[in-house]
């Protein structure tokens, strides 16, 4: 299976109309320059060097709003990705936006530089957290924009963010229950990090905003991340990318940081469906062994960051022995054995199970 790369084109604020209360792009990129149609070429070179062959290669442009930028410059930036794809270097190009900066011109000069995926900044459909955020658009712009990218072929993905000002659990779950009915080709989940120089830090420094836990945060993402998986929508990623200066005490001032997050969200989903399932079961777990397979990218989630769920069964189920092995098993599959009794899970099933048990769908 060939690998799949990101050549990542990163254009801090560039074209980006609104400074939201928690953004400050050249912090988030570690850039301050603007990008030019040679920075973009070599970028792309030195990526290049460094793929296998026969690899799944996509440029993406992130940062600020791409679309809002001046046409001739979206141009000027977008004919070099354009080049290598028609060159077979490439396969795909991608980028990130705001919701009010689509519309048919827009989308009809993207198609002209053959762009795949077009990634909307959503962050939230609460009118209020958009307002209290500074956003400076509306849900509505989120649904026009959608319907027009999917019109006119494109793939969708759409970004939200959890822990917004005035955010709340509900508020997070009625945005990922909106981008379900949109149906994006992808998502991505970021809790809020209050970032140097930014409005927010204000904010929180003056005592009127206060950033969810790491707890809060893993415990929200992780209803979310089951809700979009049970409706087979792929989340590409949850938490900011970790980098030299995307730290805890450098320029990430509070909040639920974590280089592993995404391993932390699924570790708890395994534990919380575990649970889930043997407390249905009523399976008599006392001085037994308890051997978990499944594929093998799903083993070191299953265990938990230092065995942290293998510790929990261990001691809320009296098993003697916890095991778990990687097995040739599709990823959305477990198979359980407790001494005689073997069960192979549906993991799928079991989310919307649980969703279900405790009032979420």
């Amino acid at each position: 299976m060939s690998r799949h790369y990101i050549i990542p084109i990163f254009v801090p604020h560039y074209g980006c109309p609104h400074d939201c209360v928690f953004c400050n792009q050249k912090k988030i990129t570690g850039l301050s320059t603007d990008m030019t149609q040679e920075e973009v070429q070599r970028i792309i070179e030195d990526h290049l060097m460094t793929f296998k062959p026969n690899s799944t290669i996509e440029v993406a442009f992130y940062g600020g709003s791409f679309t809002a930028i001046d046409i001739e410059i979206q141009k000027q930036l977008l004919s070099i990705p354009y080049k290598y794809k028609k060159e077979g270097k490439i396969n795909g190009i991608r980028l990130s936006t705001r919701p009010d900066s689509i519309d048919e011109v827009i989308l009809n000069n993207l198609k002209n530089y053959s762009v795949d995926t077009i990634e909307l900044g959503v962050q939230s459909l609460d009118e209020n957290v958009l307002y209290e955020s500074g956003r400076g658009h509306k849900s509505e712009d989120v649904y026009r924009a959608s319907k027009l990218i999917k019109e006119f072929g494109f793939n969708l993905g759409l970004q939200m963010m959890i822990g917004l000002p005035s955010d709340t659990m509900e508020k997070s779950l009625n945005t990922c229950k909106e981008f379900i009915k949109l149906s994006p080709n992808c998502v991505r989940i970021y809790p809020t990090l209050i970032i140097k120089e930014t409005y927010l830090e204000k904010l929180f420094l003056d005592k009127k905003y206060k950033p969810l836990s790491l707890e809060e945060a893993i415990d929200i993402s992780s209803v979310l991340l089951m809700l979009f998986q049970i409706n087979n929508i792929d989340v590409i990623r949850i938490g900011l990318q970790p980098t030299e200066n995307i730290q805890l005490g450098k320029d990430v001032v509070a909040g639920p940081f974590h280089p592993a997050f995404r391993q932390l969200v699924e570790s708890n989903i395994f534990r919380l469906l575990l649970d889930y399932y043997f407390r249905t079961k009523e399976i008599k777990t006392d001085n037994k062994t308890l051997v978990i397979e499944s594929n093998s990218k799903k083993v070191s989630s299953i265990a938990g960051q230092q065995s942290t769920n293998i510790k929990y069964l261990t001691q809320e189920y009296k098993f003697n022995k916890v095991k778990i092995y990687s097995k040739a098993l599709d990823i959305n599959h477990i198979s359980i054995t407790i001494d005689e009794i073997y069960d192979k899970i549906n993991m799928k099933l079991l989310m919307e199970s649980y969703l279900k048990e405790n009032s979420i769908i």
